[in-house]
């Protein structure tokens, strides 16, 4: 019956991802930004359940079970992290309604006429998604494995899954994303809450008892900045604050400026529509509470799972619940893990055909020929992903994946922000910023520096000061191109 129940949601997330491409115009336009029409509804939830993921659903009661409160800097983040699309989104959809633009990479090049800063740009991002998509697939391969008692392992269960996410986004493109997005998300939010409340019920008879015998039994648990154990909860040092908080800072940079949420300012009705969407924002994530019992009611549990990011399936399947309300959570897993992959899939071939190819490499294709190059791409994408999954590239786990793609993804900032708010920028600039601060970052990982600071925000830092220093000193490619291009951003209307 549980197996039953998960084969019925991936049918009917199909039906729905596939029927939500009609009507959409052939253009890329319809395939990238989805002709410029989402509302509140759609921008709500494909903007919450885009970055909420296998990461929230599956490596956060991980990272309770092992790291106690360090896991609270979700809440930091997820609250302020958006804040900056209040302004800067609006500011994008109107110069993307005015010059043509769907993607962040293809909106820097084109105010600065610089093919190289598309390649750039394209490169960064495909580097941050891989592991990424990576990691929902890691999450979706673990949930199917644990339900099947590993009838299916998690190499079929990722590509049974992600297969089912590549025919609705190649079909219908980012409405497909859109409208998938909007199942997935309200699936997401009402399986936590049941879960949240049922579990500690069960295991200790409630969540007042849960944290009593929590406090008995290792009470830093429960203190910020919490552990940084990978393994057994509470085996090794805590957190220091500069560690804590320097990864929430770099985090909270990088929230908005992931490519495939930022592209979400091309695809909205309105100005409206971005600034109603991140106020409501917060909102969202109301359903992590629920997540965070969930993680604390494991701690100290029997025959623990072999990998602490299995702890949620592992914890769920030991219990005596109805096997429709483990059918259940376990498409509420997998929602995680697709709402994400799919919006993440979609931008990265996306970008490459943008960026890359039309800005970058100059290519002159017609628009059937540009869809066509991003569905192939699709397929490219998703194949490098997964082998990047499965293990093909060395072990990682759910939450190192995502710490570590937030570092590339940071370095965007600074190029966003200028190429959006500042007139004096010019393309020297922001190229030696990415560069400097992307090398920052590789020299960093591969020496295995140890630094009191997350690598990303030491890259953050020095790409900034190198922006603005480089700037200063050269010149501008037609000043008047660039009086306009910020002028269109700085229109006070709602469009």
């Amino acid at each position: 019956m549980i197996l039953g129940i998960v084969l019925g949601y991936l049918a009917i997330s199909l039906a729905v991802g596939w029927r939500a491409g009609k009507g959409s115009s052939a253009s890329s336009d319809g395939f990238v930004a989805g002709d410029r029409t989402l509302g509140t509804f759609v921008m709500y939830f494909i903007t919450g359940a885009t970055i909420f993921s296998a990461f929230a659903f599956l490596g956060q009661p991980a990272a309770v079970y092992t790291k106690g409160a360090s896991a609270f800097a979700l809440l930091g983040y997820g609250c302020l992290g958006f804040v900056p699309f209040y302004w800067l989104g609006p500011r994008a959809a109107r110069v993307g309604r005015a010059y043509g633009y769907v993607t962040q990479g293809e909106m820097v090049a084109g105010r600065f006429q610089s093919p190289a800063l598309a390649i750039v740009m394209a490169l960064v991002a495909i580097v941050a998604f891989v592991p990424y998509l990576a990691l929902q697939m890691q999450g979706a391969g673990i949930v199917l494995e644990a339900i099947t008692d590993g009838d299916i392992g998690p190499n079929v269960g990722a590509a049974l899954v992600y297969g089912v996410v590549l025919l609705y986004v190649w079909r219908s493109g980012v409405l497909g994303v859109g409208w998938t997005n909007a199942l997935q998300g309200i699936l997401m939010m009402v399986l936590a809450w049941i879960l949240g409340l049922t579990v500690p019920e069960l295991m200790h008879g409630g969540v007042d008892e849960m944290f009593d015998g929590l406090v008995q039994r290792d009470p830093k648990m429960l203190v910020p900045p919490g552990y940084t154990g990978t393994a057994e909860p509470g085996v090794v040092a805590p957190w220091t604050w500069s560690q804590y908080s320097s990864r929430l800072v770099v985090m909270m940079i990088g929230f908005s400026f992931w490519p495939h949420l930022f592209m979400k300012a091309f695809t909205a009705r309105n100005g409206d529509v971005l600034r109603r969407t991140v106020v409501l924002y917060p909102t969202f994530l109301l359903f992590l509470v629920p997540i965070f019992l969930l993680g604390f009611a494991a701690i100290g549990m029997e025959n623990p799972p072999a990998s602490a990011d299995g702890i949620l399936p592992h914890l769920i399947l030991n219990l005596d619940l109805s096997p429709v309300l483990v059918g259940l959570f376990c498409a509420g897993a997998l929602a995680a893990s697709m709402s994400s992959g799919d919006s993440i899939l979609h931008a990265a071939a996306s970008i490459l055909v943008r960026d890359g190819g039309v800005r970058g490499l100059r290519l002159d294709l017609s628009p059937e020929r540009e869809r066509g190059a991003i569905r192939a791409l699709l397929v490219v994408v998703a194949l490098v992903s997964y082998l990047f999954a499965v293990g093909a590239f060395g072990e990682f786990h759910i939450v190192s994946l995502l710490v570590f793609a937030y570092g590339p993804v940071g370095q965007l900032a600074p190029v966003v922000i200028a190429t959006l708010c500042w007139r004096r920028a010019t393309r020297h600039g922001l190229l030696a910023g990415l560069a400097v601060g992307s090398a920052t970052i590789v020299v960093c990982e591969v020496m295995n520096v140890e630094l009191p600071v997350h690598t990303g925000l030491l890259a953050l830092g020095l790409n900034a000061i190198t922006l603005v220093l480089v700037s200063m000193c050269t010149g501008q490619r037609e000043p008047a191109r660039h009086e306009r291009f910020i002028d269109t951003a700085n229109q006070p209307t709602s469009t």
